[in-house]
């Protein structure tokens, strides 16, 4: 295992992120009828994360392109999840990602107001994509497009740091068992490893999350077992990251949610997305 390639504008790596957008995703986090809805939760994480991606690559003189960025919906088709100036490309630069935000919303958050309280205060919150819950789940689809455009990226930059993938999903593929596509996405790699592949399963119970299992004994299902075993073990720089963080990991532990809350899938994006070595 290396995974210590500089990530670099000479040598840039990339994110591809696979979201279910399934009927059930319009069920709300911890099946409470007031809760917000996963789509929607989902939606301004990886928003959330897009715009962090951006701050991470800016420089003095711009947004460099460390990273190109996709995004892939499934559900009553599987594509891009971009529109707007980024649709239709299966990979766009950060620099472009930047700079194409569909829209900027408003919103608000709690900030300290210096007297031991909070106030709303009003934010800029760019949108590149946006909440979709219909149809059915076709994960296997998904991943064999995911794995289409990680070979094409791996031909061009055989050095880089080697692809992550993401996918956020509620719920069994409803198109075959994804195991021998994810197998096929890990099974590519760069000369510093093989291509990531990270999954996290989204909570409709009221239930504790299970966070980077390094095995199988607690999970509570087959479904849970085979998302664990699609996933790839965690490098070590993504290890330190998750300790920092207060998680106990293992070197066997893997890049995997189950029944995760939106607070989880946000603390599980920002540290399977860390660099390695930025520069």
């Amino acid at each position: 295992m290396s995974y210590q390639a500089e990530i670099s504008r000479a040598n840039p790596s990339c994110f591809i992120f696979l979201i279910d957008q399934s009927g059930s995703m319009s069920d709300s986090f911890g099946g409470g009828e007031s809760a917000k809805r996963k789509a929607d939760s989902v939606a301004d994480a990886i928003n959330r994360l897009i715009q962090n991606l951006v701050i991470k690559c800016a420089k003095s003189d711009g947004v460099r392109d460390f990273y190109n960025v996709g995004v892939i919906g499934y559900g009553v088709t599987v594509g891009t999840g971009f529109s707007g100036a980024l649709a239709g490309s299966s990979l766009s630069p950060i620099s472009l990602i930047a700079n194409s935000p569909l829209r900027i919303e408003e919103r608000t958050k709690k900030v300290d107001d210096g007297a031991g309280g909070l106030i709303d205060q009003t934010i800029k919150f760019p949108i590149w994509f946006d909440p979709i819950a219909n149809g059915g789940t076709p994960m296997c689809q998904a991943l064999s497009e995911a794995k289409n455009i990680v070979q094409e990226w791996l031909s061009q930059h055989p050095s880089c740091f080697p692809p992550i993938v993401i996918n956020i999903t509620d719920g069994e593929a409803t198109d075959g068992n994804p195991m021998e596509s994810a197998n096929a996405i890990k099974s590519l790699g760069s000369s510093d490893g093989n291509v990531l592949l990270f999954n996290v399963h989204l909570s409709a119970q009221k239930s504790s999350p299970i966070e980077f299992p390094d095995n199988e004994n607690n999970l509570p299902d087959e479904f849970a077992k085979l998302l664990f075993q699609m996933s790839s073990n965690l490098p070590t720089h993504i290890q330190n990251a998750a300790k920092q963080e207060g998680y106990q990991v293992s070197e066997a532990s893997r890049g995997f949610v189950f029944n995760a809350d939106i607070v989880s899938v946000i603390r599980f994006l920002d540290i399977g997305t860390r660099p390695s070595n930025l520069r």
